[in-house]
Protein backbone atom coordinates (compact mmCIF):
# COMPACT_ATOMS: atom_id res chain seq x y z
CA UNK A 1 0.00 0.00 0.00
CA UNK A 2 1.51 3.32 -1.09
CA UNK A 3 1.87 6.01 1.58
CA UNK A 4 0.68 9.61 1.58
CA UNK A 5 2.03 11.63 -1.38
CA UNK A 6 2.88 15.35 -1.51
CA UNK A 7 3.84 17.29 -4.64
CA UNK A 8 5.23 20.76 -5.38
CA UNK A 9 6.70 22.76 -8.26
CA UNK A 10 10.05 24.47 -7.72
CA UNK A 11 9.77 28.23 -8.23
CA UNK A 12 12.38 30.84 -9.10
CA UNK A 13 13.28 31.26 -5.42
CA UNK A 14 14.13 27.54 -5.21
CA UNK A 15 16.48 27.57 -8.23
CA UNK A 16 19.91 26.41 -7.04
CA UNK A 17 18.60 25.36 -3.62
CA UNK A 18 19.30 21.97 -2.07
CA UNK A 19 16.20 19.76 -2.02
CA UNK A 20 16.92 19.06 1.66
CA UNK A 21 16.72 22.77 2.47
CA UNK A 22 13.44 23.09 0.57
CA UNK A 23 11.87 20.12 2.33
CA UNK A 24 13.12 20.95 5.83
CA UNK A 25 12.81 24.74 5.91
CA UNK A 26 10.01 25.54 3.47
CA UNK A 27 7.78 22.49 3.87
CA UNK A 28 8.48 21.68 7.52
CA UNK A 29 9.37 18.04 6.97
CA UNK A 30 11.27 16.79 10.00
CA UNK A 31 14.67 15.13 9.97
CA UNK A 32 13.05 11.95 11.29
CA UNK A 33 10.41 11.98 8.53
CA UNK A 34 13.13 12.27 5.87
CA UNK A 35 14.99 9.36 7.49
CA UNK A 36 11.78 7.29 7.46
CA UNK A 37 11.28 8.05 3.78
CA UNK A 38 14.82 6.85 3.07
CA UNK A 39 14.87 3.71 5.21
CA UNK A 40 11.23 2.59 5.61
CA UNK A 41 9.89 2.39 2.08
CA UNK A 42 9.16 5.97 1.07
CA UNK A 43 10.41 7.80 -2.00
CA UNK A 44 11.66 11.18 -3.19
CA UNK A 45 11.62 12.07 -6.88
CA UNK A 46 12.14 15.11 -9.11
CA UNK A 47 10.58 15.11 -12.58
CA UNK A 48 9.93 11.41 -12.10
CA UNK A 49 13.55 10.53 -11.28
CA UNK A 50 14.52 9.09 -7.91
CA UNK A 51 16.86 11.53 -6.14
CA UNK A 52 18.44 12.11 -2.74
CA UNK A 53 17.98 15.21 -0.62
CA UNK A 54 21.33 16.45 -1.98
CA UNK A 55 19.70 17.16 -5.35
CA UNK A 56 20.05 20.79 -6.45
CA UNK A 57 16.71 22.16 -7.59
CA UNK A 58 15.99 24.00 -10.83
CA UNK A 59 13.02 26.25 -11.43
CA UNK A 60 10.03 24.35 -12.81
CA UNK A 61 11.04 20.92 -11.53
CA UNK A 62 8.24 18.74 -10.14
CA UNK A 63 9.01 17.48 -6.64
CA UNK A 64 7.23 14.46 -5.19
CA UNK A 65 7.66 12.70 -1.88
CA UNK A 66 5.90 9.53 -0.76
CA UNK A 67 5.81 8.82 2.96
CA UNK A 68 6.11 5.16 3.98
CA UNK A 69 2.94 3.46 5.20
CA UNK A 70 2.47 3.83 8.96
CA UNK A 71 2.10 0.95 11.41
CA UNK A 72 -0.96 0.99 13.63
CA UNK A 73 -0.18 0.93 17.34
CA UNK A 74 -0.74 -2.49 18.90
CA UNK A 75 -2.77 -0.82 21.64
CA UNK A 76 -5.47 0.34 19.21
CA UNK A 77 -8.13 -2.25 18.43
CA UNK A 78 -10.00 -1.48 15.16
CA UNK A 79 -13.72 -1.22 15.82
CA UNK A 80 -16.52 -1.02 13.26
CA UNK A 81 -18.26 2.09 14.56
CA UNK A 82 -19.80 4.83 12.42
CA UNK A 83 -17.97 8.15 12.50
CA UNK A 84 -19.67 11.54 12.23
CA UNK A 85 -17.16 13.09 9.81
CA UNK A 86 -17.66 16.83 9.40
CA UNK A 87 -14.76 17.29 6.95
CA UNK A 88 -12.18 15.09 5.26
CA UNK A 89 -9.40 15.49 2.73
CA UNK A 90 -6.10 13.69 2.06
CA UNK A 91 -4.48 15.18 5.16
CA UNK A 92 -7.01 15.50 7.97
CA UNK A 93 -10.36 14.61 9.46
CA UNK A 94 -12.69 16.77 11.52
CA UNK A 95 -14.91 14.45 13.56
CA UNK A 96 -17.91 15.19 15.77
CA UNK A 97 -17.23 12.92 18.76
CA UNK A 98 -20.22 11.75 20.80
CA UNK A 99 -20.10 11.64 24.61
CA UNK A 100 -19.33 8.35 26.35
CA UNK A 101 -16.53 7.47 23.91
CA UNK A 102 -12.83 7.49 24.82
CA UNK A 103 -10.47 9.20 22.39
CA UNK A 104 -7.83 6.50 22.82
CA UNK A 105 -8.01 3.06 24.48
CA UNK A 106 -7.66 3.05 28.26
CA UNK A 107 -7.25 0.33 30.86
CA UNK A 108 -11.00 0.46 31.48
CA UNK A 109 -12.05 0.76 27.81
CA UNK A 110 -9.48 -1.08 25.71
CA UNK A 111 -11.67 -2.18 22.82
CA UNK A 112 -13.98 0.76 22.07
CA UNK A 113 -12.44 4.14 21.28
CA UNK A 114 -12.52 6.86 18.67
CA UNK A 115 -8.98 5.83 17.72
CA UNK A 116 -10.21 2.29 17.02
CA UNK A 117 -13.07 3.59 14.88
CA UNK A 118 -10.68 5.81 12.89
CA UNK A 119 -8.18 2.97 12.34
CA UNK A 120 -11.03 0.73 11.12
CA UNK A 121 -12.14 3.52 8.76
CA UNK A 122 -8.58 3.86 7.43
CA UNK A 123 -8.34 0.11 6.82
CA UNK A 124 -11.70 0.07 5.03
CA UNK A 125 -10.67 2.93 2.74
CA UNK A 126 -7.03 1.83 2.21
CA UNK A 127 -5.55 4.82 4.01
CA UNK A 128 -2.01 3.82 5.12
CA UNK A 129 -1.98 5.64 8.46
CA UNK A 130 -2.40 5.26 12.18
CA UNK A 131 -4.32 7.51 14.58
CA UNK A 132 -2.95 11.03 15.16
CA UNK A 133 -5.19 13.18 17.37
CA UNK A 134 -4.40 16.90 17.21
CA UNK A 135 -6.74 17.73 20.09
CA UNK A 136 -8.00 15.13 22.55
CA UNK A 137 -11.35 15.21 24.28
CA UNK A 138 -12.19 13.49 27.55
CA UNK A 139 -14.40 10.43 27.29
CA UNK A 140 -17.56 12.34 28.25
CA UNK A 141 -16.74 15.56 26.39
CA UNK A 142 -18.49 15.81 23.04
CA UNK A 143 -17.84 17.76 19.85
CA UNK A 144 -15.23 18.56 17.26
CA UNK A 145 -11.91 16.75 17.12
CA UNK A 146 -9.12 17.38 14.64
CA UNK A 147 -7.30 14.24 13.47
CA UNK A 148 -4.20 14.27 11.25
CA UNK A 149 -4.10 11.57 8.59
CA UNK A 150 -0.32 11.23 8.58
CA UNK A 151 2.63 11.95 10.82
CA UNK A 152 3.93 14.90 8.81
CA UNK A 153 0.71 16.93 8.99
CA UNK A 154 0.43 16.02 12.68
CA UNK A 155 3.90 17.53 13.22
CA UNK A 156 2.76 20.71 11.46
CA UNK A 157 -0.36 20.91 13.62
CA UNK A 158 1.70 20.46 16.80
CA UNK A 159 3.83 23.46 15.79
CA UNK A 160 0.66 25.44 15.09
CA UNK A 161 -0.65 24.60 18.54
CA UNK A 162 2.59 25.79 20.12
CA UNK A 163 2.08 29.12 18.33
CA UNK A 164 -1.59 29.13 19.42
CA UNK A 165 -2.73 29.10 15.79
CA UNK A 166 -5.59 26.63 16.29
CA UNK A 167 -8.67 28.35 17.69
CA UNK A 168 -10.91 26.12 19.80
CA UNK A 169 -14.25 27.19 21.25
CA UNK A 170 -16.12 25.13 23.83
CA UNK A 171 -19.61 25.41 25.25
CA UNK A 172 -20.09 24.46 28.90
CA UNK A 173 -22.94 24.44 31.38
CA UNK A 174 -21.69 25.47 34.81
CA UNK A 175 -23.37 25.01 38.15
CA UNK A 176 -24.29 28.29 39.82
CA UNK A 177 -24.72 31.79 38.42
CA UNK A 178 -21.47 33.55 37.48
CA UNK A 179 -20.75 36.92 39.07
CA UNK A 180 -19.11 38.24 35.90
CA UNK A 181 -20.41 37.91 32.33
CA UNK A 182 -16.89 37.37 30.98
CA UNK A 183 -13.34 36.99 32.13
CA UNK A 184 -9.99 35.22 31.94
CA UNK A 185 -8.78 32.49 34.29
CA UNK A 186 -4.97 32.47 34.40
CA UNK A 187 -4.06 29.83 36.97
CA UNK A 188 -1.42 27.06 36.68
CA UNK A 189 -2.60 23.45 36.64
CA UNK A 190 -0.75 20.33 37.79
CA UNK A 191 -1.42 16.74 38.76
CA UNK A 192 -3.08 16.25 42.14
CA UNK A 193 -0.64 14.46 44.43
CA UNK A 194 -3.30 12.08 45.77
CA UNK A 195 -4.65 10.97 42.37
CA UNK A 196 -3.38 9.61 39.06
CA UNK A 197 -6.37 11.15 37.26
CA UNK A 198 -7.26 14.46 38.88
CA UNK A 199 -5.61 17.81 38.26
CA UNK A 200 -5.74 20.93 40.40
CA UNK A 201 -4.73 24.58 40.45
CA UNK A 202 -1.28 24.64 42.01
CA UNK A 203 1.62 27.16 42.05
CA UNK A 204 3.95 24.46 40.71
CA UNK A 205 1.71 23.59 37.76
CA UNK A 206 1.94 24.47 34.08
CA UNK A 207 0.58 27.74 32.73
CA UNK A 208 -3.12 27.47 31.90
CA UNK A 209 -5.24 30.30 30.45
CA UNK A 210 -8.99 30.08 29.86
CA UNK A 211 -11.16 32.87 28.43
CA UNK A 212 -14.92 32.72 28.94
CA UNK A 213 -18.08 34.64 28.13
CA UNK A 214 -21.54 33.95 29.54
CA UNK A 215 -24.09 33.18 26.84
CA UNK A 216 -27.02 32.71 29.22
CA UNK A 217 -27.37 33.07 32.98
CA UNK A 218 -29.96 31.06 34.88
CA UNK A 219 -30.77 31.26 38.57
CA UNK A 220 -28.84 28.03 39.23
CA UNK A 221 -26.50 27.66 36.26
CA UNK A 222 -24.48 29.47 33.59
CA UNK A 223 -24.09 28.61 29.91
CA UNK A 224 -20.67 29.83 28.78
CA UNK A 225 -18.54 30.00 25.66
CA UNK A 226 -14.87 29.23 26.28
CA UNK A 227 -11.65 29.81 24.33
CA UNK A 228 -8.38 28.22 25.37
CA UNK A 229 -4.88 29.63 25.07
CA UNK A 230 -3.40 26.44 26.49
CA UNK A 231 -4.50 22.83 26.42
CA UNK A 232 -3.81 21.32 29.84
CA UNK A 233 -5.47 18.08 30.87
CA UNK A 234 -8.94 18.81 32.33
CA UNK A 235 -8.20 22.55 32.03
CA UNK A 236 -11.78 23.80 31.70
CA UNK A 237 -13.07 21.42 34.36
CA UNK A 238 -10.35 22.34 36.87
CA UNK A 239 -10.50 26.10 36.30
CA UNK A 240 -14.24 26.43 36.79
CA UNK A 241 -14.30 24.03 39.71
CA UNK A 242 -11.63 26.19 41.35
CA UNK A 243 -13.91 29.22 40.91
CA UNK A 244 -16.73 27.37 42.64
CA UNK A 245 -18.63 26.70 39.42
CA UNK A 246 -17.96 23.07 38.45
CA UNK A 247 -19.40 21.78 35.21
CA UNK A 248 -22.86 20.29 35.53
CA UNK A 249 -22.52 16.51 35.68
CA UNK A 250 -18.79 16.60 36.48
CA UNK A 251 -18.73 14.59 39.71
CA UNK A 252 -14.93 14.26 39.60
CA UNK A 253 -14.56 18.00 40.17
CA UNK A 254 -17.53 18.74 42.43
CA UNK A 255 -20.47 18.85 40.03
CA UNK A 256 -23.76 17.00 40.42
CA UNK A 257 -25.82 14.98 37.99
CA UNK A 258 -29.10 16.70 38.69
CA UNK A 259 -29.25 18.14 35.16
CA UNK A 260 -27.10 15.81 33.07
CA UNK A 261 -25.34 12.46 33.40
CA UNK A 262 -21.91 13.54 32.19
CA UNK A 263 -19.79 16.69 32.30
CA UNK A 264 -21.66 19.30 30.26
CA UNK A 265 -18.80 20.22 27.93
CA UNK A 266 -18.91 20.40 24.14
CA UNK A 267 -16.20 21.30 21.61
CA UNK A 268 -18.43 23.53 19.49
CA UNK A 269 -16.09 25.35 17.06
CA UNK A 270 -12.62 24.96 15.59
CA UNK A 271 -10.71 27.26 13.24
CA UNK A 272 -7.26 26.77 11.74
CA UNK A 273 -5.06 27.33 8.71
CA UNK A 274 -4.79 24.15 6.66
CA UNK A 275 -1.08 23.27 6.99
CA UNK A 276 -0.82 21.92 3.42
CA UNK A 277 -3.41 23.86 1.43
CA UNK A 278 -2.70 27.15 3.26
CA UNK A 279 -6.37 28.12 3.54
CA UNK A 280 -8.43 28.91 6.62
CA UNK A 281 -11.01 26.30 7.66
CA UNK A 282 -13.70 26.81 10.26
CA UNK A 283 -16.26 24.30 11.55
CA UNK A 284 -19.03 24.29 14.14
CA UNK A 285 -21.43 21.68 15.49
CA UNK A 286 -24.56 21.91 17.66
CA UNK A 287 -24.86 20.59 21.19
CA UNK A 288 -25.81 16.97 21.76
CA UNK A 289 -29.35 16.26 22.91
CA UNK A 290 -28.47 15.72 26.59
CA UNK A 291 -27.01 19.23 26.93
CA UNK A 292 -29.94 20.68 24.99
CA UNK A 293 -32.33 18.91 27.38
CA UNK A 294 -30.49 20.25 30.42
CA UNK A 295 -30.75 23.81 29.06
CA UNK A 296 -34.45 23.32 28.31
CA UNK A 297 -35.00 22.12 31.89
CA UNK A 298 -33.34 25.28 33.20
CA UNK A 299 -35.46 27.46 30.90
CA UNK A 300 -38.63 25.87 32.18
CA UNK A 301 -37.52 26.36 35.78
CA UNK A 302 -36.71 30.06 35.42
Amino acid sequence: MKGITLQWKAGAEEDGQLLKTFLREKKGISKKALADIKFKGGDISVDGRHVTVRHVLKEGEAIQIIFPPENVSEGIVPVDRELDIVFEDDHLLVINKPPNLSTIPSREHREVSLAGAVVHYYKKHNIPSTFHAVNRLDKDTSGLMLVAKHRHVHDLFVRMQMRQNIERTYTALLEGKLDKDEGTIDLPIGRKSTSIIEREVTPNGQEAVTHYKAERLFSEASLVSINLETGRTHQIRVHFSHLGHPLAGDTLYGGTRRLIGRQALHSSKIKFLHPIENKTLEFSTPLFSDMEYAIKTLEEGN
